[in-house]
């Protein structure tokens, strides 16, 4: 057996400059290139950049190139405007999609909301918004707010996985409440941050237990074929990798369409460990044909 193929395919968002990692600028452009040569299934070949950084980027780019930017909302109410501006002047760049705290823009999701949109007025209709939650815990008034606002942009929920310190990785039972709930309102959404291994583990340098990928991935899965919430934390907290190879490999190819049209992609500061995990685990089946 073999997983469905388009089960990982542009799975990872190269997030380089992002925490543990934090990449100098030009190390980031030139990994994102080299990763572009290489030109892994897995990888979405979107660069995501702080949007009070678009400009060191512009700096380092080459005639002729193109980077397909994810803009991390970073400094609030007037940045990404600004950000969005310098993208479309320069046609090096593209944007490839947004991402926003809520929290950055007000305390009550739906103000929030509507000023973040307003940011993006000038964006064109097509690029996407993921908007981070007010309250980790409960994402169901954002995921009302997005469904009520569904129309010309897509619109998404992003879903923060881990970080620098320990409260900032959200327990089984919260992820499978996220996941769940995204399903149930037909919101999609993205994760970020501490998923750069497969299969739920405890790091052994910090402590911290990780969610991995390939949980959330098919913790995902199991939400969109009707699974309930019980169930998809169930996935979320297996630490056996072998038996999650077995749950991928049974996925016929619509639960595995299901799933991704669901968990849109994930933030890597690594874009290395996602595949090679996947290689380890799934082996040839994963190797480019060509």
């Amino acid at each position: 057996m073999s997983v469905p193929p388009g089960l990982l395919a542009a799975l990872v968002d190269d997030a380089g400059l992002f925490p543990p990692t934090s990449l100098p600028m030009d190390r980031a452009v030139e990994r994102h290139r080299a990763d572009a040569e290489a030109d892994a299934a897995m990888h979405t070949h979107r660069f995501l950049v702080p949007a009070s950084r678009v400009g060191e980027v512009r700096r380092l780019l080459r005639e002729g190139e193109v980077f397909a930017l994810g803009l991390i909302a970073d400094r609030g109410a007037g940045n990404l405007a600004a950000a969005g501006a310098e993208i479309a002047a320069d046609p090096r760049l593209r944007l490839a999609l947004v991402e926003a705290p809520l929290a950055a823009f007000g305390e009550e999701e739906a103000s929030a909301l509507q000023a973040l949109l307003a940011e993006l007025k000038d964006v064109p209709d097509h690029v996407p918004l993921y908007a981070e939650p007010v309250g980790r815990a409960r994402p169901e008034p954002l995921l009302t707010e997005l469904a009520r606002r569904a129309g010309a942009r897509p619109l998404g929920a992003k879903l923060r996985c881990g970080g620098v310190r320990a409260d900032l990785f959200p327990g089984t039972g919260e992820v499978a409440g996220f996941v769940t709930a995204c399903v149930a309102a037909g919101v999609p959404f993205k994760a970020t941050a501490g998923l750069h291994e497969a299969v739920r583990h405890t790091s052994a340098a910090t402590g911290f237990t990780h969610h991995g990928y390939l949980n959330l991935l098919l913790a995902t899965a199991v939400a969109a074929s009707g699974g309930d919430r019980h169930a998809v934390r169930d996935v979320l907290e297996t630490e056996d990798a072998a038996e999650l190879v077995r749950l991928a490999e049974r996925l016929t190819a619509e639960e595995a369409v299901a799933a991704r049209r669901a968990l849109v992609s994930y933030g890597s500061c690594s874009t290395a460990a996602p595949v090679r995990e996947a290689l380890r685990l799934f082996g040839p089946a994963l190797r480019p044909t060509s």
